[in-house]
Parts: C-alpha cells; structure tokens; sequence
C-alpha cells in the first residue's frame, strides 16, 4: 500500500520548526547527512542503508516538507505487501496508476494515470537504483520503460511525484515520475522458492555478506511462466544484481553490475469479432510466431557525502539494451499471404552522469535551501523496422543508426517566508542534439533543440494539521529523433512533416493535505495539464504523426488509515477530462485516455504468525475514437495473499490473482485488421487482450 505522507525528498527541508529559527539553524550537521542520504538512490526510503530499517508507518507526515499534495514515498514493508504479476505492478503503489500489458510477459507494460494512456512509458519519468528506465527514440514506441529485470526484494521504497513542478526531472515527467531504489545491504540472507499454475517458477538467492570495509551484495533471480494462453508463453528470466557499497548514510559510495536476459512467446491483442463467433476463445492467437527476447546490462556508480552546510551526490552509468520484438496486430490486412507480422530490433548504449549539490542559503534573511543539478546522457542506438513472416525477414521498411544527446541543468530555491508560508521556485534547462543516419537517405540529417521549464510552488501552512498548495509549471517530453529528420514515409514513400523534437507541457495545480482525523492521512488535489502537441513517432509504421495539442483536467483523492497496530486501509480514487484543444471533424476525445481510476487495499499483520492483503482495483472505461462512439468497458479486479510464519526466519505465502476469475480486457483498441476470409478492406473492430484468468502462486521464504 501506498503512503502518501513520507517523501523521500529532503528530511532538512522541516520548514515548521525552521522557521522559527535562526538562519545559522537551517542545515545542522544531522539534518546535512540526512539530506544527503535522501539524495543516494539506495537509501532515500528511510535514512539507513538497510532494508531491515526502512519501515515507513502511517504516523509520519509530509506536512512542512512536501512541495506539493501528489508527491510521496512508498516504503519497504508496503511494497511487500502487494501481490503483483508482474514486476512492473509494483509502480502501481503509486495514487491513480494503473500498469497492464498486451502482449507476451517479457515486453515493456502500458502505463495509464492522469488521463493519459502513456503507450509503453511516455510522460511517466521511470528509473531504478538512479538509472533512467525510459528509451528515447526507440524501435517500438518513445520512450519505452522495460521493468521486467526489476527485483522487488531489493527495493528499499518507490518514490513518486505527479505533474511538471519538480526542476530536478526532465524528460518524459509531465505526467508524472517514479523512482525505485534498491537496497545497499540486507539484514539477513534471501532465499525463495515459488510455485503456481500456469508454469509459474520461480527461485530467487541473495545476500549482502561483510567484504572489506563494505557489503557486497548479490542476488539471482530465475523465472518462467506459461500464463493461461493457448499457446504458453513459455517466458523465462535469469536475472542478476552484484553491489559493492562502503561508507553510511552521510559519506558513501556503491558500484553495481546487474544482467537481465530474457525470452518469451506473445499473445497479442486479438479482434472481439473472433471472439464473439467463437472463431477463437479469450486465449487464443492468430500468428504463433509473436514474441521476442530482450536483454539489459548495467554497471553503474554513486558517491555521495556530506558537511555541516552541503551535501553532494554523483551517479554515472552505462548501460546496454537488446530487444528482438515481432508482432502482427492486423494479421492479413496489408499482405493477405505471407501475414503482416513485423520485426522491430532496437539495440542500444545509454551512459550518463548526474551531479546535485545542496546548500543552505539566505535570501533576504530567511533560512532556505539551495540546490543545483547537472544530468547529462547520450544513447548510441540501431534499430529498424521489418516485415517478417514466421521471424523471417521478407524486406525492409527501415532501418536507422541514431545518436542522441542531451544535456540538462537546474536550480531550485526552497525558502520559509513566515510561519506559515513557504515557496519552492525553480528552472531547468535542457538541450537537446539528434543525429539519424538512415538507410533512406532523405531521412538522414540532424536537428537540435533547447527549452526552459520554469517551477514555482507555493506553500501554505501547516495549521489544523493541514497544509495548502499551488503548483505552477512548464515540462515537456522529447521526440523519436528519426522525427525531427524524416521527410518521406518509408513504407508509402510520400512525404512527411518533421515533428518539432521537444514539445511543452504546462501544468496548473491546487491541492490540500491533512491528518485532521487522528490515523487518517489524506492528499487531494485538483490540476490542468496542457501540451502543445501530442506527437507521437509510429514505430509500427516506421513514420510521425503530427497530434493535436490538447488539454487534460482532473482530481485526485488519496487516503492513509492507520486504525491500529494490525490493520491498514489505503483507498484512492482519480478521474480526469482528456480533449483536444482544437476543432477538428472527427472530434475532441483523445483515443485510450483514462477517465477513472480506484484502488483500495487493506493490510492486516501482526496477528500471531498470520498477514495478509486485500487489494481491489477498478480500471474506468476509456474512448477509442476521437468522436467517443466506441468505448471500452471499465473492470474491478481483486488481488488477495495470506502469509503464515513457520518460523521465526520461515514464512509461507499464497497469492491469488483475479480472485473473481472476472473475464475483462487488461487494454482495448479500435481499428482495422483482417482475417483469412475476411473482405480485402479489412474490419474495424474493438482488440483487446485479457486479463489473466485467476491463478494461484504459492511461495516459501526463508531468511539465513
């Protein structure tokens, strides 16, 4: 479950008792060391470089540090709580998210939350450990954030924020950001061994032994499983962490190597027109030969250290991307003999560096909090586009080798006025250089593009155990690169538009948090959000479309309830309005947009040697056509687990999921395709993919 009220920001931003004191107060010894472990990846969650020690409770309270109502951490034992499917579903910790998937287990998931389907990962800022997840101009879609090589059992907390109004996130945050980070050492040793239907396996090893001056930390974690398609998955993991980390949570260092390599069978979206004539069940596929293999390695480095008056971080990291993907989501449409399945490789090296620093400062006498932010990358990337049958090549639509870089810096001011008012202000420059060579000659060259993102967050309160904010911001989400070059469609051959390489995004906010009830913590707030355009490169089609700009508005509700020592309930809900902003015949609905979103979740533990939980989810209904004459249907699905401790180092937990086995669409889409028989045209009609049938995993835990 969620914890809305514990930010894994700045623990020396406490404005409620700093401005009562003396600007020489602002940042003493403890709280600088605080803040620079809020600043070291591993260790945000909670101050210690310990899984065993980060243990959030709903007693904490972000009034006095938050800069606005949708920022929060979620810690280790919440995170522990949940049942997920998949990896990827931990982010759904985060108030209003929802994580689904349409394809085979080893492809990246689709995100939805502030009214956006956000595709594979675009507008939701993603990264682990302090590594950037998100793809930038990638072979299937902008953007593409692949969570599978992620270990839940390492994670110390998830920290998120929501909107444009934070300095230190760039690229891909106007919706939101997420960042997981993983434990420097554990308080004992891990070994796990899961079971379930399906073909679900799973065997997972670590430990963080005494080496040197430091830990070393190790994990291996194995997996297949089939999932209840008629043709199994046949998904399998290796997956492997290895962290050298030295030091506390004041002065500290780490190295990390990690290795992800995986393979899989994919049962695409299917047409609801095969399933309603009973051509095909819920399960079933039309091109057997979908799916693909991807892979992931990464070493990676963070120093951080602190004095009485600053604190300062540094990451860098390399890392190395694999995907093989082939799809056929129109089936006959575009080559009724051979099948329109398509191969779409994307190999890539990404490296970056981050730098922050931290200072005390003093503006016109008041005690305040400077900070200033370096984030340079650069991604190496081959990719292409081919039309396949069977995973053989027939020919080629395209096929590109790209060079983007970037460079972005960033102030931020954070400052108590009176007692019961304080500003965060900001800015953030990025600039941004794109460089194609293309098999088609025409769609080779370069482009280059810089924005500003002003922030400015006003803060008042806490009076009444309860805190008030406005939230005022310009982000912006960068373009597939092969865009900003192109100038003929390679599968037409007609002519294009380049798309512009950074687009902005604004946003508005007003929200309230309070703990006015004892126990009970909520967060609400209502926003805007503008874009410019939603440009968007078609990696299925290896071409741009030029989106309209458009507008999003919604509210947001968030709750906490602690009612004892045993017993926690978190329930949230969301809704937000999707539309163009201009006038166009076919209409103002932005296709996938979520409308509404719920979650309510109820945690029982430290009832003898029993725990357990509750979580229900309900996915609201979403357009497919801009004039909202088709529409998906909303679902409600519940997830449960029961746990009982053998011993004091032995558990047992049995997870069930989809516990109403509830037959219901984890995505739907409207367009054309064509089966074999089927009018040369095509059919338009509503695909969808399932949710999987209910399923039960069974784990046994042990601690050495």
């Amino acid at each position: 479950m969620h914890n809305n009220h514990v930010r894994s920001g700045h623990p020396s931003r406490r404005y409620t008792n700093a401005h009562r004191s003396q600007a020489s107060q602002w940042l003493t010894t403890a709280t600088v060391a605080a803040a620079s472990m809020a600043l070291t990846p591993t260790a945000w969650a909670g101050g210690e470089q310990t899984l065993e020690k980060v243990v959030i409770t709903g007693t904490s309270n972000l009034q006095g540090v938050a800069d606005s109502a949708n920022v929060g951490t979620v810690g280790q034992k919440q995170l522990e709580a949940r049942t997920v499917y998949r990896p990827g579903e931990l982010l759904e910790s985060t108030p209003g998210l929802i994580v689904s998937q349409h394809s085979g287990e080893g492809k990246a998931n689709q995100f939805y939350l502030r009214g956006f389907n956000l595709d594979h990962g675009t507008d939701l800022r993603t990264s682990v450990d302090g590594m950037l997840v998100n793809q930038r101009s990638h072979g299937h879609g902008q953007g593409w954030t692949d969570l599978n090589f992620l270990i839940p059992e390492l994670a110390t907390g998830l920290r998120y924020k929501k909107g444009p109004y934070y300095a230190e996130e760039g690229d891909f945050a106007s919706a939101g950001a997420v960042d997981i980070a993983y434990a420097n050492e554990l308080p004992h040793g891990i070994a796990n061994i899961g079971l379930g239907q399906n073909g679900y396996r799973r065997l997972l090893l670590a430990d963080s032994p005494s080496v040197g001056r430091g830990k070393l930390l190790y994990a291996l974690d194995v997996q297949r499983n089939d999932g209840p398609f008629e043709r199994p998955d046949a998904y399998h993991k290796l997956n492997g962490v290895l962290r050298y980390a030295a030091g506390d949570k004041a002065n500290g260092w780490n190295v990390t190597a990690m290795g992800y390599s995986a393979k899989w069978n994919a049962t695409d979206q299917i047409p609801l027109r095969a399933v309603q004539s009973g051509q095909l069940g819920r399960f079933d596929l039309i091109d057997p030969t979908d799916g693909g293999q991807a892979s992931r390695y990464s070493l990676s480095g963070a120093w951080h250290h602190s004095t009485e008056g600053s604190s300062t971080e540094i990451t860098a990291y390399a890392t190395r991307w694999k995907l093989d993907l082939y799809s056929n989501f129109t089936y006959f449409l575009d080559n009724p003999v051979d099948g329109d399945q398509f191969n779409q490789p994307d190999n890539r090296t990404m490296t970056a560096i981050n730098v922050r620093h931290v200072w005390s400062s003093n503006w016109f006498g008041k005690a305040g909090e400077n900070e200033v932010g370096l984030q340079v990358q650069n991604d190496r990337i081959n990719n292409g586009l081919f039309n396949t049958k069977a995973r053989h090549r027939l020919s080629v639509v395209r096929r590109d080798n790209i060079v983007e870089s970037s460079a972005g810096v960033w102030f931020q001011n954070a400052t108590p006025w009176a007692k019961y008012f304080r500003t965060v202000m900001g800015l953030r420059a990025d600039s941004f250089k794109f460089k194609v060579r293309s098999d088609l000659q025409v769609n080779s060259g370069a482009a280059n593009d810089t924005i500003l993102s002003p922030k400015l967050n006003f803060i008042f309160g806490p009076f009444d155990a309860t805190e008030l904010y406005v939230n005022l911001g310009s982000g912006y989400h960068s373009n597939d690169a092969r865009g900003t070059v192109i100038s003929k469609d390679p599968k037409s051959g007609e002519p294009v538009d380049k798309v512009t390489p950074l687009v902005r995004s604004k946003g508005l906010e007003f929200g309230m948090r309070t703990s006015f009830i004892r126990g009970l913590q909520t967060s609400i707030s209502v926003y805007r959000l503008d874009f410019a355009s939603e440009l968007l490169f078609v990696g299925d089609a290896g071409t741009t479309e030029a989106g309209r700009p458009s507008r999003r508005t919604g509210f947001e509700i968030a709750n906490f309830y602690k009612l004892s020592d045993w017993l926690t309930v978190d329930a949230d809900v969301a809704f937000a309005k999707a539309r163009f902003r201009d006038q166009a015949a076919e209409g103002d609905r932005i296709p996938g947009a979520v409308e509404g979103v719920a979650s309510m979740a109820v945690a029982v533990d430290n009832l003898g040697p029993w725990f357990g939980a509750v979580q229900v989810r309900y996915f609201g209904p979403r357009t497919l056509l801009e004039d909202n004459s088709v529409r998906s249907k909303s679902s409600a699905t519940v997830n449960a687990r029961v746990g009982y401790k053998i011993a004091p180092a032995v558990t047992l937990e049995l997870e069930v999921f989809n516990l109403t086995n509830k037959q219901v669409s984890a995505i739907d889409y409207y367009y054309t395709s064509r089966l074999p028989g089927e009018p040369p045209e095509g059919i338009a009609d509503k695909h969808f993919h399932p949710i999987e049938s209910r399923s039960f995993r069974i784990g046994l835990n042990m601690a050495f």
